[in-house]
């Protein structure tokens, strides 16, 4: 049964001992971080400080740092078993008589399951503030690092409208905060937000855009607004999904738009289509502090939240930290749907150190000439991974979770002016090397087996193996020698 809120999430975490609670006084400016950062380099658990300086509202960090922590957060035994029930629907056929029909049942319970539901109120609407009676200074929003612009709100689902078809988009965007009243909107120019704020602008019908933030839900919920879903298929939709339940939606008290009705946190406010200010320094999960630029500004005009709310956050920094949990089931689960576009592809991996966007390692069964480069530009080509900087694709026989043996094979299979290709086009905001800002180049490398057909006539070798025959030998004489 899908949670019903974060607190119910917060129960499975103290349950299965994934959490631990702080009773005493933390403060938000730095060392919330230090602890977050110590606890998920060192495995430890999820933490929920009680008492944050200068706030009464608890702080919820590092709920999702763990593959373990993932797979309660999506109530799976493994983040690959949502892959296997998109699988399943990827391949579903129409059904031959009843047992066909029987068997399709559960698979159609899973899509209907994914439509939000629109309800007339909810635990977000306990408590109502309109302007002049709250701060967002009262919510212990994290100062994260020492160079930041400010404290940063990391975890919010930012809910916008397409003005041209009407519909709702959620993405996670970092909000710095500025006063009581106001944050940034890291709208990254790739973005969905951005998008929808250049469509208004071009409509030309207003100078103001609606926008709501919802802090907190069930860990599916939240988890479904990082993810890089195709511009018009809608985050609830993928939650509903995740969740095996619908998503309950209410009304904001201030826009028509829409938001979690299990939210913890909900500020409704506004853009001004024609306002920037600086945002920035922030300290990323590039582990660099990305510099300081231009940013659209959210105004907020009203707070609803919950009877004793819960505020969820997480930090980012030098790698391994949360985001990378919760990039490594993104990895998982969506494999196949790559596969869809990419059915040669057999495995991928995005090391830690890679930051998701600097490094992906790729396996594909290759059956023609340049093969490894068809799938460079396919992966280059989709979605979110056209930032992807390095790409670097082995034969199906190397196991791309073991970043040893792709070293190993890579660096073996490789003869760098001929296997190394370089490509210019969108890279991540975030990246710091790049020559200009949102462009730069990005390198492909085909490490896979070369052929003769691909201009490769010498000899390739096998690699060193021992029979199975003697290690089976060698088993027995290896107990014998009480090794």
């Amino acid at each position: 049964m899908a949670y019903d809120d974060l607190r119910g999430f917060v129960r499975a975490l103290e349950k299965a001992g994934e959490l631990k609670r702080i009773p005493f006084e933390v403060n938000p400016y730095l060392e919330i971080t230090e602890f977050a950062d110590r606890s998920v380099k060192q495995n430890g658990p999820a933490l929920l400080f009680e008492k944050p300086t200068g706030s009464k509202i608890p702080v919820l960090i590092n709920a999702f740092a763990s593959m373990k922590r993932m797979e309660l957060a999506l109530e799976v035994d493994s983040v690959e078993d949502i892959a296997g029930r998109i699988a399943e629907l990827i391949a579903m056929q129409k059904p031959e008589g009843l047992l066909g029909k029987l068997k399709m049942l559960p698979k159609l319970a899973d899509l209907a399951a994914a439509f939000p539901k629109t309800v007339s109120s909810g635990p977000c609407k306990d408590v109502i503030l309109k302007e002049g009676q709250f701060s967002l200074k009262d919510i212990p929003v994290l100062h994260c690092w020492p160079q930041d612009g400010g404290p940063y709100i990391t975890l919010p689902m930012v809910f916008t409208r397409n003005p041209e078809n009407g519909k709702q988009n959620c993405g996670c965007y970092r909000m710095q905060v500025y006063d009581g009243q106001t944050t940034g909107m890291h709208w990254q120019t790739h973005k969905q937000g951005a998008e929808h704020m250049r469509r208004n602008q071009k409509a030309g019908t207003k100078k103001r855009m609606d926008v709501a933030v919802a802090i907190g839900a069930d860990p599916a919920t939240m988890y479904s607004a990082i993810l890089p879903l195709p511009p018009d298929l809608y985050e609830m939709m993928i939650a509903g999904f995740l969740r095996g339940k619908p998503v309950e939606m209410v009304k904001c008290e201030m826009s028509d738009i829409e938001v979690p009705a299990n939210s913890e946190i909900v500020l409704e406010g506004y853009v001004e289509l024609d306002e920037l200010r600086t945002e920035g320094p922030f300290g990323d999960h590039t582990g660099f502090y990305s510099l300081e630029d231009e940013y659209p500004v959210f105004h907020v005009t009203c707070v609803t939240h919950r009877k004793d709310p819960i505020y969820a956050t997480t930090i980012v920094g030098p790698p391994p930290m949360e985001d990378f949990y919760m990039g490594k089931a993104i990895e998982r689960i969506f494999l196949p749907l790559m596969k869809l576009t990419c059915p040669e592809v057999r495995d991928i991996a995005m090391p830690a150190e890679g930051i998701f966007h600097n490094l992906i390692l790729v396996s594909i069964r290759k059956s023609y000439p340049g093969h490894a480069r068809k799938v460079m530009h396919a992966i280059w080509g989709l979605g979110q991974a056209m930032f992807s900087k390095c790409i670097v694709v082995v034969d199906e026989d190397v196991d791309v979770q073991n970043f040893s043996e792709v070293a190993w094979k890579a660096l073996n299979n490789i003869d760098p002016q001929r296997d190394i290709e370089f490509v210019m086009g969108p890279v991540d905001s975030l990246d710091h090397a790049s020559r200009l800002a949102n462009y730069g180049s990005k390198m492909g490398v085909d490490a896979t087996k070369k052929w003769p057909t691909e201009g490769f006539t010498r000899p390739w070798p096998d690699v060193i193996t021992m029979p199975d025959d003697i290690k089976q030998k060698v088993d027995a004489m290896w107990k014998r020698a009480g090794l």
